[in-house]
C-alpha cells in the first residue's frame, strides 16, 4: 500500500433492521482517502453521507445496525478492531466534527472540559497542560478572549462559536483524518465562509486529509480535491472534483449541478428541478435506483443494479458507459 494512502473503505455496507424491514443506509461504498487530501460526500439528504461517516468510526449502533465491508486505516481493518483498540484511535489519529454542534456537546459541561478530556485522555497532559493547550487551540479557531470563553458553557456560545469549539477539538490531537459531517448547514452563509476557510487553514498546516460531508456543490466546488456523489446508499460517480464539475457523467451528478444557481447564466430560464423524491432505503429494487428519476433511463436500468465504470478518468455507475464500452 502507498505511503500517502491512508484510507480504504471497500464494499462498505450499513443496515438497519426495523419492524418496516430493512434500511440499505450503505450499499457497497468503496473509496480510498490520500495523506492532505479533502475528499467530499455530497448527495441529497438521505442518500447515506452521515452513515458512511458514522460507519468509518464503527460509531452504527448494532443493533439495529449491521455494518459490513472492510475499513483499512493504514492497512488495519477499524470494523474488525477490538472497542479498546478502537478508543485509542478515535478522537486521536481519526477525529470527527458532528453536525449539529447543540447535541454534540455536553450541556452541563463547560467548553474547557470537554476540550480538555481529549487532550488528558489522548495525549497524557495533566490539567493545567491541558488547559493552556485547549486555549491555544480556541485562539486559533477564531474564538476571542479564549482564556474567559474557556471557563463558559455551550449555551454561551453562539452557533458559529460552538462550531469553531468543535472544530478545535477535533483537531486538538492533530488527527491524520478528520471527519467533518455538515459542518456549516446550520450556519448563515458568512459565518459558512468562515468555518470552511477554517478548516482548511488548520487542516493544511497540520497536514490532516478531511473527509467533507455535505449537500451544497458550492462548498464541494472550493475546498475539495476530489468528489464521491452518494445517492439512495451507493456511489454513483466518482472523481476530481474540477472533472467532475466540468464533465458530469452520471444523470444524477449532471441534475445536481443543473439545479444549483449560477451567476454566469442569462436570461429568465427557470432553474432546473430533479422530478420526483429520493427512495427510502427500505425495500430498494436490484436495479438503478434512480431510474424513476432519469429522463435517460432504459429497460436494462429498471432490471440490474449497473457497475462502476470509467468514463474520462471518472468512476460513474450507470447502463449508459457500460453499453460505451
Amino acid at each position: 500500500m502507498s505511503d500517502d494512502l491512508l484510507l480504504q473503505v471497500q464494499d462498505l455496507r450499513a443496515h438497519f433492521h426495523t419492524d418496516a424491514g430493512v434500511v440499505k443506509a450503505v450499499d457497497g461504498v468503496s473509496f480510498d482517502l490520500k495523506r492532505g487530501e479533502t475528499l467530499g460526500l455530497v448527495g441529497e439528504s438521505g442518500s447515506g453521507k452521515s452513515v458512511t461517516s458514522l460507519s468509518v468510526l464503527n460509531l452504527v449502533p448494532s443493533p439495529p445496525g449491521v455494518t459490513s465491508g472492510r475499513i483499512l486505516f493504514h492497512g488495519r481493518d477499524l470494523l474488525a478492531m477490538a472497542p479498546a483498540e478502537l478508543r485509542r484511535i478515535r478522537g486521536d489519529r481519526i477525529a470527527m466534527v458532528f453536525q449539529d454542534p447543540m447535541t454534540a456537546l455536553n450541556p452541563f459541561l463547560r467548553i474547557g472540559t470537554q476540550l480538555t478530556e481529549t487532550l488528558r485522555l489522548h495525549r497524557g497532559l495533566s490539567r493545567s497542560a491541558a488547559r493552556a493547550r485547549a486555549i491555544e487551540l480556541l485562539g486559533q479557531a477564531g474564538i476571542p478572549a479564549p482564556e474567559r470563553r474557556i471557563d463558559q458553557y455551550p449555551h454561551q456560545f453562539s452557533g458559529g462559536m460552538r462550531q469553531r469549539a468543535l472544530i478545535a477539538q477535533g483537531l486538538s490531537c492533530e488527527p491524520e483524518i478528520l471527519i467533518a459531517d455538515e459542518p456549516t448547514s446550520a450556519l448563515d452563509v458568512t459565518i459558512q465562509a468562515q468555518i470552511l476557510e477554517l478548516i482548511q487553514a488548520l487542516t493544511r498546516r497540520m497536514g490532516t486529509a478531511v473527509i467533507l460531508i455535505t449537500h451544497d456543490l458550492g462548498v464541494v466546488a472550493g475546498t475539495c480535491d476530489s468528489l464521491c456523489v452518494m445517492y439512495a446508499g451507493r456511489i454513483v460517480e466518482r472523481g476530481p472534483t474540477a472533472d467532475v464539475f466540468r464533465t458530469p457523467r452520471h444523470p444524477y451528478t449532471q441534475a445536481l449541478i443543473q439545479s444549483v444557481p449560477r451567476l454566469d447564466r442569462k436570461g429568465p430560464d427557470r432553474l432546473a428541478s430533479i422530478p420526483g423524491q429520493p427512495p427510502s432505503g427500505i425495500g430498494l429494487p436490484e436495479c438503478c435506483a434512480f431510474h424513476p428519476r432519469c429522463d435517460r433511463a432504459m429497460a436494462i436500468c429498471r432490471q440490474r443494479c449497473p457497475p462502476a465504470a470509467e468514463a474520462g478518468g471518472q468512476s460513474v455507475a450507470c447502463w449508459l458507459y457500460q453499453e460505451a464500452q
